[in-house]
Formats: C-alpha cells, sequence, structure tokens
C-alpha cells in the first residue's frame, strides 16, 4: 500500500539496545507505534535523560538517527511495535 514512509519494521517481544538509527535524514521524523496487552514498557531516550511510558497505544515522533533510543524489559504481556 502507498506510504509515506520508506521503510518498515515490526518489532515483537523482543528488548531493544541503545542506539540510533543509520537511515534516515536527521531533519525527518519516525514514527513509533507500541501495541500489545498488558506491558509496562518503557521508551528510554538517552540523549534526553528520559524515559518515557510505552503502554499499548502510545504513538511516538522522534528523530531515530538523533536521539540514541531504547526499550528495554517489560514486566508482563505481549510487546510489539511498528516503525
Amino acid at each position: 500500500w502507498p506510504s509515506i514512509f520508506s521503510g518498515l519494521e515490526i518489532i515483537a517481544n523482543q528488548v531493544t539496545s541503545s542506539h540510533r538509527d543509520g537511515g534516515g535524514s536527521p531533519s525527518l521524523l519516525d514514527l513509533l507505534v507500541s501495541l500489545g496487552r498488558n506491558h509496562n514498557a518503557t521508551l528510554a531516550l538517552a540523549d534526553l535523560n528520559a524515559e518515557l511510558d510505552y503502554s499499548p497505544g502510545t504513538m511516538v515522533y522522534i528523530s531515530g538517527r538523533v536521539l540514541e533510543h531504547s526499550v528495554g524489559p517489560w514486566l508482563n504481556g505481549e510487546w510489539f511495535v511498528i516503525a
């Protein structure tokens, strides 16, 4: 289907270590959508020294090439993200 995004990635039940995305332009934003059920995941933005609630239904726009980000372990449930 047509999309304004140049790529699509689905991550399921996996911790993502702290990283910056190699592709894309620093001036463009990436849409991250947290899905699943009954989980208490957090999105860490190391450069901002911030941890955000990343519960199901959360949508976050970040510049993944500029901001170092990660999702650590969650307590229960299933978690997946569309990025």
